[in-house]
């Protein structure tokens, strides 16, 4: 990301600037407080692609088996915005479920990607763990 892209609105469609909102999770100068700053902070890994070392490393080790940080940061879809759905946290366990909408290569329609995702907490960090 140039310094232009920081002066933006975060792709993760929080509302808030890249650079006050997934920009330091990203370049790990933070880590996610919450399932849902982990989940946006990855969406924008997605939509930028080339962030596979990241992706990798918020993936709960047990559940990322055969996964490599090259092949995750390949960019897969253009990704247009983000929606949160519903978020729940109970102790060190977390479910954000969410619509990330993309355009379709052959005709550019946009499509829906929905998902529910779980998030775990391990020495008071977040990963990925997988779908519901």
């Amino acid at each position: 990301m140039n310094s232009d892209s920081l002066k933006k609105q975060c792709l993760c469609c929080s509302g808030k600037l890249y650079q006050a909102c997934c920009a330091p999770l990203l370049s790990g100068v933070k880590k996610a407080k919450t399932p849902v700053q982990l989940m946006r902070s990855r969406y924008c890994a997605y939509a930028q692609g080339g962030y596979g070392d990241y992706l990798l490393a918020t993936w709960l080790p047990a559940s990322r088996a055969g996964l490599s940080a090259a092949e995750l940061s390949l960019k897969s879809a253009d990704w247009v915005r983000l929606e949160v759905l519903s978020k729940a946290q109970n102790g060190d366990k977390g479910l954000v479920e969410f619509n990330a909408y993309y355009l379709d290569d052959d005709d550019a329609t946009e499509q829906v990607h929905h998902e529910r995702s779980i998030f775990h907490r391990v020495g008071g960090k977040w990963f990925y763990a997988g779908v519901q």
